[in-house]
This record gives structure tokens, C-alpha cells and sequence, in this order.
């Protein structure tokens, strides 16, 4: 009897011991607010003969304008020698509606598992972050905003993938990251420019390249100034085969006292199954955040893009975009904004063909413009809650 008291001690000892080195976070964002948009039609899909039909105004209730709404899970466990577990788990919610996003995945936006060690790096496996969609978080003056931030346009609609091994190391000011995905996951329906749907699972037996995509990218940030430079290629189901989307990017930034000027230029160029180019493009954004006090921060971002082909037209009106968001905290955990935008020959998030209307389709409000509209405009007003 005193030795198995002796043995049930020392096992709850060791229990302890472990749970001692791991630990687990609930963590999530709130966000909802109250927005009108003009000039707004229908997403030109095959189920209304691809026709935007009229142009309407919007008055409508959005969940996330300044941030994702989500809740997510992230743990680790120290496995010794410096070496540790980790993992991430986050899921996209509709505020408004309750309901899930990315395409109604349990953990939409993020779900992987991996191993880390200082000096060396981190690898995860699971539906991950782009390497450069990560490497341009800090390089983008509105981070990311839901609401208007032309963020397809920018890295792609790839830019969260399934299936993926990532790489991440951090030495010093600088961040190297590089992915692979076996199958990125995203479908994306027929539009007006090609008439099948693209993209989807990949991991087909005998195709290994289908609907596979990878790319790296590299950050230095130090002191009041910041370069980054990144590359991403998915190949996309078109019909039996795949086609090819490319980018290269690079941005920088130089923060002086309460402001922070950021900016970068994105190559960008998409074939189709037949390697004929069907889209050719040149991204620019400039902008910058400025805190004018503790609790009120103040966000400015213009997009410009020149179109050099798409679908085979190459006199496409050139689309850009000026985006304002005024912020104020009441804590570090509840702010209250204002996001507005205009954008010119195309839609809210510079949303159009050129983007296949894929912003419109994840979010579940369309900003594709009405027929015979050349610009909209869009005003916000909402609340986010951080937990």
C-alpha cells in the first residue's frame, strides 16, 4: 500500500510538472458596425447570366469592418532543449448573423501544428497564411481592414491555403518565411472571363501540380524603418488542367515620432490552362497611421492599379482607391471607428473582374458595381470588442 501511494504521488508530480510547461489561450475579436454604400449591384455569377444588374444603394448591418470578427485557440508546450509545440486554431464568424466564414469552416482562418526553436525557426502544418500576405501585415496602412482594404487585389484570393507547410524564422530585425501548400482549397465560381469554375482541393492522384501554390518572402524591421520583398504563385484548376498565378512584391515603411509612411508596388501576372496570359497588372498603395493622442489614431491609404491586359482587353480603365479610418479606444480592448472609402472603375476593395469579384463572395455582400456605374462610395460606423 505505501509504495503504490508512493507511485500515484509521484505520477500526480510529474502530471503537474507538464501542465506546468504548457499552457492554452481563448482569444477573439468582435467587430460590428452599421454601413452605407452606393452604386452597389450583383456579383455577375452564371446563376443571373452573369449581369450585375442595376445599381441600388445599401444601407446593411457588416460583421468586421476594422478586423475579422473571430475566437480562436493558440497553445505550447516546452518540450526541452529550447524545443517547442505549438498550435493555432481560429474560427471566422459572422457578428450579424452568427454564422461562419471562410466558405462555413469550423477554423476558417487559421488551423496548423508545428514545432519551434529559437535560432533555428518554426514549421507548421494545417490552412496557413501566404508567406507574403504575412511578410505585408506590417507594411499596409490599414492592416488588413475588413471593410475596404483591396486585399485580394493585393496578394490574391490564395492568401489564407490549406493544406500547407510554412517556415518561419526570426533572427533579429529580420523574418524569413517560405511555404508550400499541396492543395490550396479555393474554389472560386465561373465569372464573365472564363467559363468554368477555378481553383479547388488539389491533392489529385497522377496531378501533382493541381491547385498547388507556394512562395517566401523576407522582413527587416529596424528602428524607424522597415523593408520587405515576397513571392507567391498558386496554380489553379481551369477546367482539367491548371493555370498559373504570379506575384512579386516589395514595401517599405519609416516611422517618424506619432506617424508611420508606408508603401509598395505588387508584379502581377495570371495564364490561363493554355499558359496565354489573361491578366498583367501593376499594384501601388502609399498611406500612413498617425496617433494623434493615446486614444485616437488616425488611417489614410491610397491604391492605384494599372492594367496592362485583362482578358485580352488592354484599355481597362485603371481602378484606385482612397480609404480614411478614424479610430478611438476607450480601452485597449474596446474602440469605437468611422471607415470610408472611394474607389474609381471598380468597386469598394477596388472589387471587378480583376479580382473576380472573390472579396464579394467571402464577405456575403457584393461591392461589384451596378451597370453603367464607374465608382461607389462607402461609410461605416462601428464598435470592436478584443477578448
Amino acid at each position: 500500500m505505501k509504495l503504490r501511494s508512493m507511485a500515484a504521488a509521484a505520477l500526480l508530480a510529474c502530471s503537474g510538472g507538464a501542465f506546468a510547461q504548457s499552457n492554452v489561450t481563448l482569444y477573439g475579436v468582435a467587430d460590428i458596425n452599421v454601413e452605407y454604400a452606393n452604386h452597389v449591384g450583383a456579383v455577375p455569377t452564371a446563376a443571373n447570366q452573369f449581369n450585375r444588374g442595376p445599381a441600388n444603394d445599401v444601407y446593411r448591418m457588416n460583421s468586421g469592418g476594422v478586423s475579422g470578427s473571430r475566437w480562436g485557440l493558440r497553445g505550447s508546450e516546452d518540450l526541452g532543449g529550447g524545443l517547442q509545440a505549438l498550435f493555432v486554431l481560429e474560427s471566422g464568424f459572422n457578428v450579424d448573423s452568427g454564422t461562419s466564414q471562410q466558405s462555413g469552416r469550423l477554423f476558417g482562418r487559421q488551423a496548423y501544428v508545428g514545432v519551434q526553436k529559437p535560432g533555428i525557426g518554426m514549421v507548421s502544418l494545417g490552412r496557413q497564411y501566404t508567406s507574403m500576405f504575412e511578410a505585408l501585415a506590417n507594411f499596409s496602412p490599414t492592416a488588413y481592414a475588413t471593410q475596404y482594404e483591396p486585399v485580394v487585389l493585393q496578394s490574391g484570393p490564395n492568401f489564407r491555403e490549406d493544406n500547407t507547410v510554412k517556415y518561419t524564422g526570426k533572427f533579429g530585425p529580420v523574418t524569413a518565411l517560405a511555404h508550400w501548400s499541396f492543395g490550396t482549397g479555393l474554389a472560386l465560381p465561373a465569372t464573365v472571363g472564363i467559363a468554368t469554375p477555378i481553383g479547388g482541393n488539389g491533392e489529385v492522384p497522377g496531378q501533382f501540380r493541381r491547385d498547388t501554390a507556394y512562395g517566401a518572402a523576407v522582413a527587416y524591421q529596424g528602428g524607424p524603418f522597415g523593408v520587405t520583398a515576397g513571392y507567391d504563385q498558386w496554380n489553379p484548376t481551369i477546367g482539367t488542367s491548371n493555370g498559373t498565378a504570379k506575384k512579386a512584391v516589395v514595401g517599405a515603411s519609416y516611422s517618424i515620432g506619432p506617424a508611420k509612411i508606408m508603401g509598395g508596388y505588387r508584379w502581377g501576372q495570371n495564364k490561363n490552362a493554355a499558359d496565354v496570359v489573361i491578366q498583367r497588372d501593376d499594384f501601388y498603395w502609399i498611406g500612413a497611421n498617425y496617433q494623434v493622442t493615446s486614444a485616437i489614431g488616425l488611417t489614410l491609404e491610397y491604391n492605384y492599379d494599372d492594367v496592362k491586359s485583362l482578358f485580352g482587353n488592354t484599355n481597362v480603365a485603371n481602378p484606385w482607391q482612397i480609404a480614411f479610418v478614424a479610430n478611438y479606444a476607450f480601452s485597449k480592448r474596446t474602440d469605437v471607428y468611422l471607415t470610408t472609402a472611394y474607389a474609381k472603375n471598380a468597386g469598394l476593395m477596388m472589387e471587378s473582374l480583376a479580382t473576380v469579384y472573390a472579396n464579394s463572395l467571402s464577405l456575403g455582400n457584393s461591392y461589384a458595381l451596378g451597370n453603367g456605374q464607374s465608382n461607389m462610395f462607402g461609410a461605416a460606423v462601428g464598435i470592436r470588442h478584443k477578448f
